[in-house]
């Protein structure tokens, strides 16, 4: 599949054109400087074929941050079949601009000049002075008003190769076709396999580069500066037959302290996590735990992901590992069932154990109890500690059944489902983690009347 990677200075549109050519709005976009930092992929349709967009940071070298951005944007130049260079057309043209497009001519691929933000006829007038930099593929457009991108889309399928469908047919090609499709009913089972990790905590204890490490490459932008990831980036890797995805997501400030662009980010942030399996709450376990570590886990708690405590810059550990557990243990009671895992991200040290630990964890919260075993279990509960009265009224639970998976969740027929106290509910968990292996995974009982749905 042929890649197509759009590049340019910081706002002058590239997260936008992504968005268009992708067809949905996946980039964050707005007027501030530099919003895109890490690079983001898709699939998109253009016309009959198929191509991987690739939206890149902005090309500027004004701050060590965005020298970072600059060198990952240009080795993914490197890397494309089609280049499209993007300026601002309501600007004068830049020498750094020309600069770099002529570095780009240089590389012998398909590259275009694209000069955006063309709205009207009278800009277009002003936009010939883009002429200076030599492009021979020179394309004049509006993403926002969607003025002529329909001419660089026609451009760019020129360079996209044929469907295998649409040859000739031959024997040959029946039999390609055939295997193609049997290769399409496998790539369905391993989405079936997906595991989708959300990567979560406070700005700059590590999530980018622990995702770094456990992808082996860097693929997210790592900085000192605080609220570098803005886009949630995220990548895969295939693990003992499993397609882990990470996302690393924007790290998370106080209410007070969200500035600009970063509530987009937590917006997108808590989309994210709508959609993950397992969360993966990096903590500092160089300085003392803070109170927006809580706030931030109980992210976990309100999305109902399983989860594993990871302890990350180990090698300038605060305190002892026995210490650091305790402490966790004791602010994160909420997440008591979550393992705990201490690695340096930056040295790689046990990094390599969260990928194994990821697989067990979602088996766990995959876990489906049989019917029989689940009734037998909340019977000898229940034989061992009755459950309480209310008032004089005799409380029963008369079977149990599990309706759903990820996270496990577990419907308790009964006569008085409101008399059900916390705290018993709490014991039959107990009781149900004592017997299965549930660890990372969270487990919800829902007391229900005999005749109502099992859901919640």
């Amino acid at each position: 599949m042929r890649k197509i990677v759009i590049l340019g200075k910081p706002n002058v549109g590239k997260s936008s054109l992504f968005n268009r050519i992708v067809r949905k709005r996946d980039a964050i976009t707005s007027e501030v400087s530099g919003t895109t930092r890490d690079i983001k992929e898709e699939i998109a349709k253009i016309g009959e074929k198929e191509a991987l967009i690739v939206d890149t940071g902005g090309l500027d070298e004004s701050d060590t941050l965005f020298k970072k951005v600059k060198e990952k944007s240009l080795k993914a130049a490197k890397e494309a079949d089609i280049i499209l260079y993007v300026v601002d057309g309501k600007t004068l043209p830049d020498d750094e601009d020309k600069k770099i497009f002529f570095e780009l001519q240089k590389l012998n691929k398909p590259l275009a000049l694209v000069v955006n933000k063309i709205d009207n006829d009278k800009l277009k007038e002003h936009s010939w002075e883009f002429l200076s930099f030599g492009a021979k593929n020179f394309f004049t457009i509006s993403v926002s008003h969607n003025r002529e991108v329909g001419k660089l889309l026609d451009w760019i399928e020129k360079f996209l190769p044929e469907s295998e469908i649409l040859k000739e047919d031959t024997e040959e090609d029946l039999e390609e076709f055939l295997e193609s499709l049997k290769e399409e009913k496998e790539e369905e089972k391993e989405e079936n396999n997906e595991i989708k990790v959300a990567i979560i905590g406070r700005v700059n204890v590590g999530k980018s580069s622990l995702l770094n490490s456990l992808l082996k490459e860097e693929r997210a932008v790592v900085s000192e500066i605080a609220g570098t990831t803005i886009d949630p980036v995220n990548d895969y890797i295939v693990y003992k037959d499993k397609i882990i995805t990470f996302v690393d997501t924007a790290g998370i400030r106080r209410k007070g302290k969200i500035e600009g662009i970063e509530r987009y980010a937590l917006n997108r942030t808590e989309k994210m996590l709508k959609n993950a399996d397992i969360a993966l709450l990096v903590l500092d376990a160089s300085e003392e735990f803070k109170e927006l570590d809580e706030k931030i886990a109980h992210l976990i708690e309100k999305y109902e992901l399983a989860s594993i405590i990871i302890l990350n810059k180990w090698d300038k550990a605060y305190r002892s590992y026995e210490e650091s557990v305790k402490e966790v243990k004791d602010r994160f009671k909420f997440l008591s069932y979550s393992p705990i895992i201490s690695v340096s991200a930056l040295t790689r040290k046990r990094v390599d154990k969260i990928k194994d630990k990821i697989l067990e964890v979602y088996e766990n919260y995959s876990r489906r109890i049989p019917t029989s075993q689940l009734n037998e279990l909340i019977k000898s509960a229940t034989y061992k500690h009755p459950i309480p009265s209310d008032k004089t009224k005799e409380v029963k639970i008369y079977f149990a059944t599990q309706f759903d998976i990820k996270p496990p969740k577990i419907a308790l027929i009964m006569n008085r489902p409101k008399s059900l106290h916390f705290s018993y509910k709490r014991y039959l968990i107990n009781q149900l983690r004592e017997n299965f292996n549930f660890e990372g995974s969270p487990v919800i009982l829902i007391p229900k009347k005999r005749g109502e749905k099992a859901e919640e």
